[in-house]
């Protein structure tokens, strides 16, 4: 018994037994009502399902039952385990993503045609808004077919796997709309970056911070073998960057500073595109659910969409307690200015995203981004004492004052 448990340890694998898993999510239903995968578990379906199986559904559950705190508490550890296990996860996703798959189905699409509170020129503007040139980035997820998801990855896999994404850099690289670098800090490889290159590219937004410090990625298995198979490709202008071994085996995203929504978006479609292209066996599908990605959260569109935002009034008590009890209500999430558990800017700067990333469609998220930040800057205006009216709402009442105030000099 003590030589097995020893054994376990030393392979980085947990000693427990799945009959011991059982009895631990068993007595979790009652004590953690919001951990949605301990919610969703069903004995009767587990029992159902072959012993092999059931030791691989249960490593998906492992980060929400050893995180008693979790919110969704699963991740998915192969390409088709949303497919193998969907009455589980098929429950998981409509509680979390408050939909009806009975009557709802997740469509992709990255055409603007037909989707709603779309501007009639279909150009999505910040400045119309009266906004200024505002950090804006899009970013989705993606994971090989060849290779386990990252919670099921050995070491030895995600070295192979960086070693295959060379090719697609490679051609990325040479090609003049793209151009850039990859780096790596995977100890040994050619392109391996020191601590401190590391660590300014974290500063800068570029690169992801260190994982092994994350609890629920570590009971996942996400984070184990840190810094092995991690990377990232950066394009020529630094707009343009792929995250490699994260929570998703790849992170594609585009970012600029600027008032038009519609140009990013664009960039990282044909980035997108491209890189799905040069992938041999392509990226992870599932024909009901869309992109598969590790956390159900996620899964669908695998997209965010958000910009850095100014929200002095909003934020004035030096937090985005208000800014989150405005945004709730509209569909919009609210980040500190460098990312998911990190503090808001001095000046009141904070994340703004849409929530949803399932049921929904590329298109529609990003059109989500811009009528939220609308609404948002109404609201901000008002908590402040100033006009929310826009810039068009202000010409639009000049010019029909024109008949009405003919002794109105200006």
């Amino acid at each position: 018994e003590k030589l097995k448990a020893a054994e376990a340890a030393a392979g980085g694998a947990p000693s427990t037994t799945n009959e011991q898993k059982v009895e631990q999510i068993i007595k979790l239903k009652a004590k953690c009502p919001n951990n949605i995968a301990i919610q969703t578990f069903d004995i009767n379906y587990y029992r159902a399902l072959t012993p092999d199986l059931q030791t691989r559904f249960l490593k998906c559950l492992d980060s929400g039952r050893e995180n008693e705190d979790s919110h969704m508490g699963c991740y998915a550890n192969q390409p088709d385990d949303y497919s193998v296990f969907r009455p589980f996860f098929e429950k998981a996703l409509e509680r979390y993503h408050k939909v009806d798959l009975k009557v709802k189905k997740h469509v992709n699409n990255w055409n603007f045609a037909g989707v709603a509170g779309l501007p009639a020129d279909g150009v999505l503007d910040l400045a119309k808004l009266g906004l200024p040139a505002l950090s804006m980035r899009v970013r989705t997820g993606r994971n090989l077919n060849k290779f386990p998801l990252p919670a099921s990855m050995t070491k030895q896999q995600r070295i192979d796997m960086e070693n295959v994404m060379e090719r697609v850099f490679n051609n990325l690289i040479q090609d003049q709309t793209f151009g850039g670098r990859y780096v790596s800090i995977t100890p040994g490889h050619k392109n391996f970056i020191n601590e401190k290159e590391y660590q300014e590219l974290v500063d800068s937004n570029i690169m992801f911070k260190d994982m092994s410090a994350d609890p629920y990625l570590n009971s996942a298995g996400i984070s184990r073998d840190w810094p092995y198979g991690r990377g990232c490709y950066i394009s020529a202008d630094k707009g343009f960057i792929i995250w490699l071994g994260e929570e998703d085996h790849l992170r594609i995203m585009c970012m600029q500073k600027g008032t038009l929504l519609n140009r990013v978006f664009d960039r990282l479609k044909k980035a997108v595109d491209v890189v799905e292209t040069l992938i041999e066996g392509g990226c992870a599908r599932d024909k009901d659910f869309g992109v598969v990605t590790s956390c159900p959260t996620n899964i669908g569109t695998g997209m965010r969409a958000s910009v850095h935002i100014q929200l002095p009034n909003l934020c004035a008590d030096g937090t985005e307690k208000k800014a989150k009890e405005i945004c709730k209500p509209l569909g919009l999430s609210v980040r500190g200015k460098g990312g998911e558990h990190t503090p808001i800017g001095k000046d009141g700067t904070v994340d703004i995203s849409p929530s949803a990333r399932f049921c929904i469609s590329e298109a529609e998220i990003v059109t989500a981004l811009y009528q939220g930040i609308e609404k948002l800057k109404a609201a901000e205006a008002a908590a402040g004492g100033a006009p929310s009216t826009t810039n068009e709402q202000k010409v639009e009442q000049i010019i029909k004052l024109k008949a009405k105030c003919p002794n109105n000099i200006a």
